[in-house]
């Protein structure tokens, strides 16, 4: 008799969920994604000023992550206009996702029922499937309304907040977190890809009672704008800040692998660094640290997507449940 299929629950927004997704599809385990919805710049920010629709580019990103890489329908997903008209810079991806929106009266549905014509490994939700915007305040104690504000602002952020607050969760997304073997929080912006995920509704309290394996993947560079100058723990606590002053996430995922002197030079000129950490400070946080060489080699400083899943399925203690 086969054994059951690992669960394993993926939370985020932006490039980093993505990345991790596509690792871990080659795995045979059952994945599910929960995706930030706030964000309010580039192509999603227009279609939800014109359309009213939740911003469909995260999702957009771990839908072809999650799909065959080649296929028709996952290239014409990616597919960007280039047109100097009302249509350039929107994705095809972005556009069919408003477009479903729009037919079902339902954003949930409509990833549901994209994720069938792409024919994904997994499930994706919206964190929830309310119009909710992100609220940020500065060190100095004043507010700024909107992600892309937020960012582009550079006094240090004290703390976020969903507006309108109460948001609603999804059912599935609720259950899915209930069932999972592993949930995992990162790669991504700490206060506009994952924080906001858990601000919203039941989740903190939902993960703060499950009994998986619960794991912080760190970002590799700190975030201009956003993480400036921060070590691994200041994430952490301010990860904590935001879930009630609860450690949700004890197992912590950390890159050890250094870019070159160049590469790191490039960063620095835009204010980004390594995230450094002092293992003393977290083992005292009663964090359980796993280093690995996660970097991939291709210019960039960014998580290599089989290293990253072969080391959450390692952490988790299912190294051999990758690549089935």
């Amino acid at each position: 008799m086969s054994s059951p299929r690992l669960k394993i629950v993926s939370i985020g927004g932006g490039t980093g969920l993505s990345t991790l997704l596509r690792g871990l599809k080659k795995s045979s385990a059952d994945l599910a994604a929960i995706v930030t919805v706030t964000d309010d710049g580039g192509s999603s920010g227009r279609l939800r000023d014109e359309f009213g629709v939740l911003p469909p580019g995260d999702i957009r990103n771990c839908l072809i992550a999650l799909s065959e890489d080649e296929t028709l329908m996952a290239r014409l997903f990616r597919y960007r206009f280039n047109s100097g008209g009302d249509l350039n810079d929107h994705s095809f991806g972005n556009l069919f996702l408003t477009a479903m929106s729009g037919v079902t009266g339902d954003f949930a549905e409509a990833v549901r029922l994209t994720s069938g014509v792409l024919a994904i490994n997994g499930v994706i939700y919206p964190s929830t499937n309310s119009s909710v915007r992100l609220r940020g305040q500065f060190d100095d104690g004043t507010w700024v309304d909107g992600e892309t504000r937020i960012v582009a602002d550079p006094r240090p952020i004290r703390k976020i907040e969903l507006y309108p607050p109460n948001t609603a969760p999804l059912t599935d997304a609720l259950r899915a977190i209930h069932a999972a073997d592993v949930i995992t929080l990162g790669p991504g912006s700490l206060y506009t890809s994952l924080i906001p995920n858990m601000l919203v509704g039941e989740v903190a309290e939902t993960i703060r009672a499950s009994t998986a394996t619960k794991i912080y993947i760190q970002n590799i560079m700190t975030q201009p704008g956003e993480t400036d100058g921060y070590m691994l723990a200041e994430h952490i606590t301010a990860l904590s800040e935001h879930c009630g002053g609860n450690l949700l996430f004890p197992n912590v995922i950390v890159n050890s692998g250094l870019p070159s002197a160049s590469i790191l030079k490039r960063y620095e000129a835009e204010g980004a660094s390594l995230v450094r950490y002092n293992r003393d400070v977290l083992n005292k946080m009663g964090l359980r640290i796993m280093e690995r060489d996660l970097l991939a080699e291709d210019g960039v400083i960014r998580h290599d997507p089989d290293r990253l899943a072969r080391a959450v399925l390692e952490m988790a203690g299912f190294a051999r449940a990758h690549h089935g």
